[in-house]
């Protein structure tokens, strides 16, 4: 996977507000950390700019962050100096996770903020999620969240802008969303991001990026954990919602 090299500079107008601080991302998982001990060891994979990382270190946690873009590791360092977080970053594509880490190390792997799927499809995914599962230890959490692509499908080709300027540090980003939906399931997808930043002078910035995306079904993405010994602790999938977040235990 290649990608968020040029977003990920501007990569905050990306995140909801609720997720913008360190503190307020964790937040957003208590239900499953409080189930973790004290002192557990934690893998935040495609870890983006580092707010789950660095707000899961600020728990009390062991945190190891990966991603594939060596910018958005980058950021990633740079947010935890900034909050002197103890979190130790890997550049690293999934299918090398189990190269890099110790398998069955860790007692929790989050894979968030629709990452998976940019694995370029079906094989590449299962083995995605075959290297994440490999670093659980037994009754260890991989913790996911996806787009709902069955209604992404079927809303087809298509362009989202942004109904409001968002601001973030000060400065004003109109953020735009172009669907690119190929005919079938399998093929290859096209999402390209714009963040346009609005200067006080009224100047505008634009950022963009086309990222490659292999879509999948729910029942797909359950298939691919059972097969790999993890059984579903917890789904909210909903096929009329945007997203879901699944819980798997490695049995």
């Amino acid at each position: 996977m290649t990608g968020y090299e040029a977003l990920a500079e501007v990569y905050e107008w990306l995140i909801s507000d609720p997720k913008l601080t360190p503190a307020g991302f964790a937040a957003a998982f208590d239900d499953v950390t409080r189930l973790l001990p004290s002192d557990a060891r934690v893998l935040d994979c495609s870890c983006g700019t580092g707010q789950l990382a660095v707000g899961l270190a600020g728990l009390g946690l062991q945190v190891v962050a990966t991603d594939a873009s060596a910018a958005m590791v980058g950021r990633t360092e740079q947010l935890a100096e900034e909050y002197g977080a103890s979190v130790r970053t890997v550049r690293s594509d999934w299918h090398e996770l189990t190269d890099q880490l110790d398998v069955a190390s860790f007692d929790m792997v989050f894979c968030v903020g629709n990452s998976l799927h940019h694995a370029e499809g079906a094989r590449a995914r299962f083995v995605a999620l075959e290297s994440m599962s490999r670093l659980l230890r037994p009754g260890g959490r991989l913790v996911l969240t996806s787009r709902t692509w069955e209604l992404v499908r079927a809303g087809g080709s298509r362009l989202d802008i942004g109904h409001h300027l968002v601001r973030r540090n000060g400065r004003d980003a109109l953020v735009i969303y172009r669907w690119e939906i190929a005919p079938h399931w399998e093929q290859e997808h096209h999402i390209e991001i714009a963040v346009a930043e609005v200067a006080a002078d009224g100047s505008v910035d634009v950022r963009s990026e086309v990222l490659s995306c292999w879509p999948y079904r729910y029942d797909e993405l359950e298939s691919d954990l059972h097969r790999l010994g993890l059984r579903v602790e917890k789904s909210t999938f909903d096929p009329e919602a945007e997203g879901y977040l699944v819980v798997a235990t490695r049995q």
